[in-house]
């Protein structure tokens, strides 16, 4: 059992403090509200310098915060589980804090997939235990031998060998991590393994990221957001667990408020923002790669002109080649190098076969709007009615929800490869929930100031909500983001609305902004239906 106490204490409705003490006395707390992403903590200088604790223990604070206010038994039980994993990995990493003494080794870390320090730990294991000096996982030499990488270590014996991320094929090479690449469609080259998997017995790709955040609790800050990219929904998370890793990181909503799912929302953006280019990015598109088969990056167009990435959504998916896209694509940048990026084959069949065959959205969605005005203090409540197959009882098995985190996770790694070249500019242009991907590679990108700008951004049929903060978007673009939006599409007005518990489609009503740089086209003259506007308009 882990030596070091966790204590916490509430403050007010929405606040509390958490503290931490170790075996030896050193100690670490912090105070704020439970929609805080990560608050300023005081104590001891090693126990503030690690991201596993700090991380986990507001984690901790977040979930238990979240128990105490909730009335819903079944999250009660889901977020005491949550608040108990958080507070035993921040104590058992200061524990290790405790014993670090003066022997390092240098190598690549597992868990944050940085080259630095590891300190040992003085634990009188018998197989030596360490602590990375980038990111504050507990970590052990590889496996594999003459191996000079860092694997990450669990708590408790080591039964098993634990192997470092290149000999588990989490990641293709940590030396390669930061390769650049000349064509967006030639990404592949940077999937290709140096060394062989000697972890074949362990689940491979997103699963093994997402095993790597739950022994580690880190990766980029928090590795369940990792778990987040590259897993199922969330990491197979859901709910309020996905919610309380997203508030151990970003904040940005607690349950209460409507922050349901956001750690497979915003929390996938950010982690990609940060990541963008660098080896963490590389084994994040290695594991997404993986899991999603159908995606890949076509080169439609050759040509001078700013380079140009569409990407289609629902209803709209097709086979290679331009499809829909050619003339109101070549009309608008006849000579500019085009790119098509095609993703979520099975979450897109799945969702359009749902959005083909069900009827009756008006009054569904009717409905939807009145419980949802009733349940506005229980989102986490998992409002409905929605109908046929949108009624559910986990998200991993909704096809709304599956699909709408596959897009967030398509532009994370969008943003990732395109921060990879040498292009200085780029044109994105999605419809659907290929708009949602578009406008989170945007935002990701903007992240990182060496990263190539985004000049402008078309966005049309956007499945993405009309409210919310347009600060991210409107900095993101040199220019502007066209939004084209019709009252006619009926699939964001009443699909969208049921999806989403009565919330407007920005593709449908409009984004609710005034910000210079974001223009909404209303279109609904020209687009008849979901599918027409690739064909009935010409872009700005």
């Amino acid at each position: 059992m882990p030596k070091s106490s966790v204590n916490f204490d509430p403050v007010g409705r929405r606040g509390m403090r958490v503290t931490l003490q170790t075996e030896r006395g050193w100690r670490l707390e912090a105070e704020g509200e439970v929609d805080l992403a990560l608050p300023e903590f005081k104590g001891a200088e090693k126990l503030l310098r690690n991201l596993v604790i700090t991380v986990n223990l507001w984690a901790f604070a977040c979930a238990e915060k979240e128990r105490r206010l909730t009335r819903d038994q079944k999250l009660r039980e889901e977020l005491e589980r949550r608040a108990r994993s958080h507070a035993d990995l921040a104590r058992n990493v200061a524990d290790l804090v405790d014993k670090v003494g003066l022997e390092v080794r240098e190598g690549w870390c597992s868990a944050c997939f940085k080259h630095v320090d590891h300190r040992k730990a003085e634990t009188g294991l018998g197989v030596p235990t360490y602590v990375c000096d980038g990111c504050g996982a507990a970590t052990l030499t590889c496996a594999a031998p003459r191996c000079p990488n860092m694997a990450t270590r669990g708590f408790g014996a080591v039964r098993i060998p634990r192997f470092c991320a290149e000999h588990r094929h989490e990641l293709p090479s940590f030396e390669r991590g930061t390769a650049q690449i000349n064509d967006l469609s030639a990404f592949t080259d940077l999937l290709r393994y140096e060394k062989k998997n000697l972890a074949k017995t362990t689940k491979l790709a997103g699963s093994a990221l997402v095993a790597a955040g739950a022994m580690t609790g880190v990766g980029l800050l928090a590795a369940p957001l990792i778990g987040g990219i590259v897993g199922t929904t969330i990491g197979g998370y859901t709910g309020a667990a996905a919610t309380s890793y997203g508030l151990a990181f970003l904040g940005g909503g607690s349950l209460a408020a409507g922050g349901l799912g956001m750690a497979g929302g915003t929390a996938v953006v950010a982690a990609a923002g940060a990541s963008l280019g660098g080896v963490l990015g590389a084994g994040l598109t290695n594991a997404y790669v993986r899991e999603d088969k159908s995606f890949m990056i076509e080169k439609l167009q050759d040509g001078g002109g700013v380079p140009v990435i569409v990407c289609s959504g629902f209803l709209t998916e097709g086979k290679k080649g331009w499809g829909d896209w050619q003339r109101i694509i070549t009309e608008r940048y006849p000579d500019s190098l085009v790119y098509r990026v095609h993703w979520g084959a099975e979450e897109l069949k799945d969702l359009t076969a749902v959005v083909s065959g069900n009827l009756g959205w008006a009054v569904a969605a009717k409905a939807v709007k009145k419980v949802a005005l009733k349940a506005s203090k229980q989102v986490a409540k998992k409002v409905g009615p929605f109908s046929g197959a949108l009624i559910f009882v986990d998200l991993v098995k909704n096809p709304w929800w599956r699909a709408r985190e596959r897009a967030n996770k398509t532009g994370a790694i969008v943003a990732d490869l395109i921060a990879r070249t040498d292009l200085d500019e780029v044109v994105l242009v999605g419809h659907s929930l290929g708009a949602r991907a578009m406008l989170c590679a945007a935002v990701a990108l903007a992240t990182k100031d060496e990263a190539p700008k985004v000049r402008e951004i078309h966005l049309l049929g956007a499945a993405v909500g009309a409210g919310g903060d347009w600060g991210p978007l409107n900095a993101a673009v040199q220019r502007f983001a066209y939004n084209y939006h019709s009252r006619e599409d009926k699939v964001l007005k009443f699909f969208y609305s049921i999806a989403q518990g009565g919330s407007t489609a920005a593709g449908c009503g409009g984004m609710a902004t005034r910000l210079k740089r974001i223009k909404n086209v209303d279109v609904t003259r020209q687009v008849p239906d979901h599918s027409g506007y690739c064909k009935s308009l010409s872009l700005k």
